[in-house]
């Protein structure tokens, strides 16, 4: 007789899938090795299909094991706001998979950690790094949350506005660029830049307002992420321009001055964003809450 599917042979195949190894797999549900093998066997009977395949050194999905994910993360989802009708944060047994850039990671994940370890201390936040900004991870549940800059107009994406953050420029301490005054736009000019953007871009809209005053400034470096400028800030003569949060929360750590910059720069809208079927789920709603407040 074929084996049946249940909830919990369902649970096992949700993790292979996130994670792409049954040792992870196993470490995620809190199985042995050998119990999550067997139950990998299990599901490949139930359906018909070898669900992950050998590919070099690791696991990969195959096709029908991709084409399911959603689905079964779906009916899992489901299941659990069953179950958590009487919901109880103090025995939320659940990790999250929250999609942030590093230059927010640095001011929001410590606040978020602490207050929901607090509460629930069952819970394990997993963060992890912006790649792309599909909204497909959303959709298939292998990312609860997204947290970062920019609109997203799906219809089935819910957002929300956590705070709106103003750029500010920063320079090493013994710098004299910003020291007792605001610095102006052509004093700005005088010193090499560093760049921050996800897409190699070396232009921004600081020059922009350069070039409406017919200046022009030199950007010696582009990285990924304003966590990196100001790292690369603190061990060069570069000027930085960074998220206000970021550089009054680590800039004095890395001996790093902060100044308003002496243009209107567009003011960043960090949004939280997640599916629609995850609107009522109660655990989800907590966490959601726990993290507009931390930043209170």
């Amino acid at each position: 007789m074929p084996d049946q599917l249940d909830l919990n042979l369902l649970r096992v195949f949700d993790a292979l899938l996130r994670d792409g190894s049954v040792t992870a797999a196993a470490e995620r549900l809190h199985l042995s090795i050998p119990a999550t093998s067997r139950a990998l066997g299990r599901l490949r009977r139930a359906m018909g299909d070898p669900i992950l395949v050998r590919a070099g050194r690791g696991m990969a999905p195959t096709p029908f094991a991709l084409r399911t994910a959603p689905r079964v993360r779906s009916l899992l989802e489901e299941a659990a706001s069953l179950v958590n009708a009487d919901f109880s944060v103090e025995g939320l047994e659940r990790t999250f998979t929250i999609r942030i850039n590093d230059g927010v990671a640095a001011t929001l994940a410590t606040a978020a950690v602490e207050a929901t370890a607090a509460a629930a201390p069952g819970v394990t936040l997993r963060f992890v790094a912006e790649g792309t900004e599909s909204t497909e991870a959303l959709r298939d549940g292998s990312v609860d949350l997204d947290i970062g800059a920019g609109e997203v107009t799906a219809p089935d994406i819910r957002t929300a506005v956590l705070y709106r953050e103003r750029l500010v420029g920063v320079v090493r301490a013994d710098s004299p660029l910003g020291r007792g005054r605001r610095p102006t736009l052509a004093q700005l000019c005088r010193h090499p830049h560093v760049s921050a953007s996800r897409r190699g871009r070396a232009r921004g809209p600081l020059d922009d307002a350069l070039a409406a005053a017919g200046l022009r400034r030199h950007v010696a470096a582009v990285v990924p992420t304003s966590a990196v400028a100001m790292l690369l800030v603190a061990s060069s003569p570069y000027v930085g321009l960074v998220p206000e949060r970021l550089a009054v929360q680590h800039g004095p750590g890395l001996g790093l001055r902060r100044f308003p910059v002496p243009a209107d720069l567009p003011e960043i809208e960090v949004r939280l964003c997640w599916h629609a079927r995850l609107d009522a789920d109660p655990a989800q709603r907590w966490l959601r809450d726990t993290i507009r407040a931390a930043l209170h």
